[in-house]
């Protein structure tokens, strides 16, 4: 389960994502609303084994409100005893009580916007927190008992070097994160960098593959074991909740922006706030989980589209033209193929696009 709180202090430039400013009375209006779209579910008691607060920054929604959406969603679902009960927030966003607010509300994994450890990139990000700030959240959060931590790495900043990023690399492992995304800074039409693109101290195309390269050389090598093209993670601490996406499993959203995949369909909140208070119903988008939907999203994994799985969903092995296409694109080191599937190189990740383009269309 997914459920999107559109609130956060400020926007930040490069960011995307539907969300604003919010007053507290905003926000328990919200808190409400999402409630009631929880509990439109709750005579099919259908079982959940993750919940996932994204945003936004829903830590600014504080740990009464959060327990009280996570009571609706336990009331309304069959929520399993070990579920992974993630929610996303800002180093600095809240107070000290914060974290054990969290914990005794069942939050069992958090997940902290670092993007940067160096003050001159958090600047140009548009970032409010330090990485004092950071570590101090992390030693909270585990101090409170929520022992999987994940952070947020921005790659190809502007401003961004090697050593930088090698040095916010060494300061996750140092906090004792269990978890690194590690995303390719992405200019967004609409933002504030999609803007003013042209005046960005943004890398050349040769230097982002190689700070891309460096992270991944240096999280593995730190004890992150890569498993998705932008994530990394410690023995047992992948993301539950978003390798569902990625294995094109079922799950339900809620929220403004939220989306869906349920029952072989896919729908979504359109980005409105009003629209959702007001009750108006999901946009239906169409029947998903086809097959090339489900290879798209398992070449994202560093597992990539395996046989045992393909034969699982679909009853057929990986189809043979999609083998013949692998073959140059091997060649090109782009991916590796097997008896047992095909998957891309991390040279093919940096191009995953057009490779995955080559190989399904």
């Amino acid at each position: 389960m997914y459920l999107h709180v559109p609130f956060c202090a400020a926007k930040c430039p490069y960011c995307d994502f539907y969300s604003m400013p919010a007053a507290p009375e905003v926000q328990d209006q919200y808190t409400k609303g999402i409630i009631q779209r929880i509990e439109s579910y709750s005579d099919s008691h259908l079982p959940a084994d993750t919940v996932y607060f994204g945003g936004g920054t829903p830590g600014l929604l504080g740990a009464e409100r959060l327990g009280r959406i996570l009571s609706a969603v336990r009331r309304s679902f069959d929520l399993a005893p070990d579920a992974e009960v993630t929610v996303e927030t800002n180093p600095g966003c809240g107070d000290d009580a914060l974290f054990d607010g969290l914990a005794a509300a069942g939050v069992t994994r958090i997940s902290l916007g670092l993007q940067s450890a160096n003050a001159d990139e958090l600047r140009l990000l548009g970032r409010r927190h330090t990485a004092k700030d950071a570590a101090r959240a992390v030693e909270l959060a585990h101090r409170a008992g929520i022992e999987n931590v994940s952070l947020d790495l921005m790659i190809a900043t502007p401003g961004q070097t090697q050593e930088s990023l090698r040095q916010s690399i060494a300061f996750c492992a140092h906090t004792g994160a269990s978890h690194v995304s590690a995303y390719l800074l992405k200019i967004e039409p609409g933002t504030d960098y999609g803007r003013r693109q042209d005046t960005l101290d943004l890398p050349g195309e040769d230097e982002v593959c190689d700070l891309y390269e460096t992270a991944c050389t240096e999280l593995e090598r730190l004890g992150y074991a890569q498993y998705e093209i932008s994530n990394f993670s410690r023995p047992g601490r992948e993301s539950r909740h978003n390798l569902k996406y990625w294995r094109c499993e079922e799950y339900l959203g809620f929220g403004p922006a939220a989306h869906s995949f349920f029952e072989g369909r896919r729908f979504f909140f359109p980005r409105d706030l009003g629209a959702f208070l007001r009750g108006d119903p999901p946009v239906d988008d169409g029947e998903g989980g086809d097959f090339e939907e489900f290879a798209m999203l398992a070449l994202r994994l560093c597992e990539g589209l395996r046989e045992d799985a393909c034969r699982e969903r679909f009853g057929h092995p990986i189809p043979a033209q999609v083998r013949r296409k692998a073959v140059p694109l091997e060649r090109a080191g782009c991916c590796r193929v097997t008896p047992e599937g095909i998957s891309l190189t991390r040279a093919g990740f940096l191009v995953s696009n057009a490779v995955i383009g080559a190989l399904l269309l």
